[in-house]
């Protein structure tokens, strides 16, 4: 039996990140901005298919590790994975998202996040979407590699189907 990581909820939450409880950092407008544009073209996408939220916590259980919260800025769990009628289970799931999107913070440790993004392709996700707003560009990583998207491309991956993002009008919206 997997042995698993509890931590209290908190503002902003805490997570389990290299070894350690991590509390995120409050975010920036911009930031904040970033989440809700992906959350909302997200939403828009998964329709029938599956449960987006921001900031939404999952315990997290790779084969052989311990069981550990991680937040996600936004994340997509489809009903495949967890049924549409399974709403209890659903509010802090034993689950690994199908995708995960992580926005970086200014504070945010180039090795934390790899461990975040090694944790979630674990465990079993489908993708990590990394949102770089300095250098305003968006990585997706998975089991089959990594691909990188800036202003001028449009994000589509295997993992979301007929799913698109314009990332030049994507990180325009932050600057409204």
């Amino acid at each position: 039996m997997q042995t698993e990581i509890v931590l209290p909820e908190t503002k902003p939450e805490t997570e389990w990140v290299n070894g350690r409880a991590l509390q995120k950092v409050s975010p920036t407008y911009r930031h904040s901005r970033l989440q809700s544009q992906f959350w909302v073209a997200l939403n828009d996408w998964a329709e029938d298919r599956g449960r987006v939220g921001i900031e939404w916590r999952f315990r997290i259980a790779p084969p052989g590790e311990s069981i550990r919260p991680l937040v996600p800025d936004v994340a997509y769990l489809s009903y495949d994975r967890l049924g549409a009628a399974e709403e209890d289970a659903a509010q802090i799931p034993l689950a690994t998202p199908n995708i995960a999107v992580d926005i970086l913070s200014r504070d945010d440790r180039p090795r934390d996040v790899r461990h975040k993004v090694e944790t979630y392709l674990r465990a079993g996700a489908e993708a990590v979407i990394v949102v770089d707003p300095k250098t305003e560009t968006i990585r997706a990583e998975s089991l089959d590699g990594v691909v990188t998207w800036s202003i001028g491309d449009v994000l589509v991956h295997v993992a979301l189907p007929d799913f698109m993002l314009d990332v030049a009008a994507y990180f325009a919206s932050a600057k409204r």
